[in-house]
């Protein structure tokens, strides 16, 4: 979407601006606290979520410099690298898919579905020094879906807020995958940060190792051979002995993805008491699942080269992280009626004090 040529510009309270890289379009909202630049040329991604006042970003930046898919064709088909090649790290909507490549109903889906890879239409609704918001859309191609989603920020607040539509634009029921693939990294990471999520939450296991160098955790099966579940945050160490899985591991450690079921409530939060911490809200009875992904410098070759350590905290309707065909053979992926929307109101916080510290924020309005 062209920008607004005479949209009349401000260099205080809440305001947006609009820029491109590599032909890409940027949109940043910010105020005095926060700077979100969001990527709308490529899957409306979050590329930065800056604390202002310590210059302090919780998005993850892969050192690998911004590119268009567009303008730098793959080397060779992989449908993996359909998002691993284009991945920058921050924040991606996962969305009709998630995880490895699958398929339904005669559509095939690459590495967490489509709408990362492609730009997204947007426009600015709400433009004042106390308020500020954006919406960005996008119409899949593989299924007929619409994807809407309004973010905003008020004057001398440290939270995000969003809204989400998501339309089933067909007559005829369709299934999918939605999250957000929400991944920090350094500066703001630390090995010792604590991962806090709502009491009582349920630990399930993905089946298989996610890296070469095998798992954090020892896990049990039933007699189906499938993982079980326990209760967070501890977990028996392969060697014996037990992991808190609250506590973000030190760089070297091996890559682990886990499913949090049984959520009370959609929170969770990252951080250390005295810094700064990170807080994620959403509607729990849309996205009932939290993904824990931890992928911490051991694995040395494509596509990390031992350059990540990152965690992502991603909310979720489905598992497993095997794509479509599997969310539906357990249920959990989402039905969507003829004609019928679903909507979803989350928001991100930056908490000053860090995590822990005073009363837990409100839910999103």
């Amino acid at each position: 979407m062209t920008a607004q040529l005479h949209r009349t510009r401000r260099n205080h309270g809440a305001r947006i601006s609009e820029s491109s890289v590599e032909g890409m379009a940027l949109v940043a909202l910010e105020n005095e606290l926060l700077r979100v630049s969001v990527l709308a040329g490529k899957g409306a991604d979050v590329i930065e979520l800056l604390y202002k006042p310590l210059d302090l970003d919780f998005c993850w930046a892969r050192p690998a410099p911004l590119a268009n898919p567009a303008r730098r064709p793959a080397s060779a088909a992989d449908d993996v690298a359909t998002f691993l090649d284009w991945y920058h790290g921050g924040w991606q909507e996962v969305l009709p898919s998630a995880g490895a490549p699958s398929g339904h109903g005669g559509a095939a889906f690459g590495q967490h579905g489509e709408v990362h890879l492609v730009p997204w239409d947007h426009e600015i609704v709400a433009d004042t020094p106390s308020e500020i918001a954006v919406r960005f859309r996008v119409r899949l191609r593989r299924l007929p879906l619409l994807l809407e989603r309004t973010m905003s920020l008020r004057s001398g607040e440290s939270r995000l807020r969003i809204e989400q539509r998501l339309v089933n634009e067909s007559d005829v029921e369709q299934r999918a995958m939605w999250g957000q693939h929400v991944v920090f990294g350094p500066p703001f990471l630390e090995p010792g940060m604590r991962i806090r999520v709502p009491d009582g939450a349920q630990v399930l296991p993905h089946p298989d190792p996610v890296g070469p160098t095998g798992r954090r955790i020892a896990i049990d099966r039933d007699d189906a051979g499938a993982p079980t579940s326990f209760a967070w945050p501890h977990a028996s160490a392969p060697g014996g002995g037990t992991i808190d899985l609250s506590r973000v591991p030190a760089r070297g450690e091996p890559s682990e993805l886990l499913y949090l079921t049984g959520l009370a409530d959609g929170w969770c939060e990252i951080g250390a008491a005295g810094r700064p911490g990170f807080r994620l809200d959403w509607d729990v009875n849309v996205l009932p699942y939290l993904w824990v992904w931890q992928e911490l410098g051991a694995s040395t070759g494509w596509p990390w080269h031992g350059e990540a350590y990152v965690v992502g905290l991603e909310p979720s309707s489905s598992h497993p992280t095997t794509g479509l065909a599997a969310a539906i053979e357990n249920d959990t992926a989402l039905r969507i009626a003829p004609r019928a929307e679903l909507t979803l109101a989350w928001s991100a916080t930056v908490l000053p004090d860090g995590v822990g510290v005073g009363a837990p924020a409100a839910a999103p309005a």
